[in-house]
């Protein structure tokens, strides 16, 4: 592309909450959270003082607001994605927040975290790096224990459930789920931390981080109203679990169905799912969505999968100021990894490549700004590309394709940098 583009600053000092701004944060943060009545939970957090490592989980902006609710009055530094900053970079900065370019490895980021912490603020990460795609636990970077170590600070967890069922990544409608819960844990003191190896570090993050957004809807007796809560949850659940046919499945108002088969299936007031044909393969969400792991996973161990070449639209994301259209191209997700090319706006060729063993997840937007559809975005240090298979054209699923970029890191690597709960069982 022939015109050059201010970059975002990503070595910009992290900015202490400045103290007009404190009030407003939990000023905009509360009518949510008496909203939703959210209740925490703590469990050695009533003393802990800043600084400190708050590892939160990620289902919806909610979590932002009850993070703020959970450390108030304390000052804290945000790691947010850089999405989040278009339009308003100085006000987030002003309130504390960390650009982050997601699945990237980033050591700027680790030197703004230290600077967090000698400033004796709280270090606020999202470790999971996007949204839960249904209410269940993402893959987990193994460099967590490696940087709680670093930092030399007490560690605490900040699980939310509820988050999930209320605003669901698939559907973002907020169907007014209170109370809402949070537990606000404290896994490490400074003198526990620095006498753990990081594999004990890591292993109690991970027990840490064991969360079900429809378990505990069930748990609860949660029952949601909302006539269109299924819209949506054809993008998580991509692939018929009657027919086994992959992109036709379909959903309106609580029910979901496959436009090969035929079959129906109704969701509950409480979160589960019933075939009504009388026979429900999946009554839980999230299993289907791990039995769609399953299929992925055999794929790649069989060295067959790949998604074909995708027509799509790429964006660009340099700084926080707008997308700018890049071009028109193609994109391949193989057992390679992610091959993008194209041409640009000026008739200039572009490329990027993720290798496999650079990538051990990715981001995915289900009809991303109601603009041009469902896109994977892939990141560089300086760059974020927002790419959109074109659906008239071609079939696809940004689901599957998130499977596949996890399960290809762990095929080709041994599982090397990410942590799941069965690597500690």
């Amino acid at each position: 592309m022939k015109q050059k583009f201010e970059r975002f600053d990503m070595s910009a000092d992290p900015v202490r909450t400045k103290w007009y701004l404190r009030p407003i944060t939990i000023l905009l943060s509360l009518p949510d959270v008496i909203k939703h009545k959210n209740i925490i939970h703590k469990d050695g957090t009533e003393g802990l003082k800043a600084p400190f490592v708050l590892l939160c989980n990620h289902n919806a902006f909610m979590d932002f607001k009850v993070a703020t609710k959970a450390i108030y009055p304390m000052r804290a530094n945000y790691v947010v994605a850089i999405d989040g900053f278009i339009g308003r970079e100085k006000l987030l900065r002003d309130v504390g927040c960390i650009c982050k370019r997601k699945f990237t490895n980033d050591t700027m980021l680790v030197r703004q975290l230290i600077k967090t912490i000698k400033h004796g603020d709280v270090a606020i990460i999202y470790p999971e790096a996007r949204y839960s795609l249904c209410g269940t636990t993402a893959v987990l970077p193994e460099s967590l224990g490696k940087l709680c170590k670093l930092l030399k600070v007490p560690v605490a967890v900040l699980i939310c459930h509820g988050h999930h069922i209320n605003s669901p990544f698939w559907n973002l409608h907020d169907r007014g789920v209170k109370p809402t819960e949070a537990e606000y844990r404290l896994l490490f003191t400074k003198e526990q931390l620095a006498s753990a190896s990081v594999d004990e570090i890591n292993r109690k993050i991970v027990e840490a981080f064991q969360y079900d957004d429809f378990a505990w809807q069930k748990e609860n007796g949660m029952k949601i109203t909302y006539k269109g809560r299924a819209e949506g949850l054809h993008k998580v659940l991509y692939q018929c679990a009657s027919c086994k046919t992959e992109h036709k499945m379909q959903s309106s108002g609580t029910f979901l169905s496959c436009g090969s088969c035929g079959k129906k299936w109704e969701m509950t007031e409480l979160g589960e799912l019933r075939g009504m044909d009388g026979k429900t393969e999946f009554s839980h969400i999230p299993d289907w969505y791990e039995w769609e792991r399953e299929n992925v996973r055999k794929e790649v161990e069989a060295e067959n999968y790949n998604s074909g070449e995708l027509p799509v639209r790429v964006d660009t994301l340099p700084n926080a100021k707008k997308f700018i259209h890049l071009g028109e191209g193609t994109l391949i997700h193989d057992m390679n990894g992610f091959t993008v090319r194209g041409t640009d706006v000026d008739g200039d060729p572009f490329e990027m490549i993720k290798s496999v063993p650079s990538l051990y997840s990715c981001h995915i937007e289900y009809e991303y700004l109601g603009k041009f559809g469902d896109c994977v975005d892939l990141n560089t240090l300086e760059d974020t590309w927002y790419i959109y298979p074109d659906p008239d054209k071609c079939d696809f699923s940004v689901t599957k394709m998130a499977l596949a970029t996890e399960e290809l890191y762990r095929y080709k690597t041994g599982n090397r940098n990410v942590m799941l709960m069965e690597d500690y069982q």
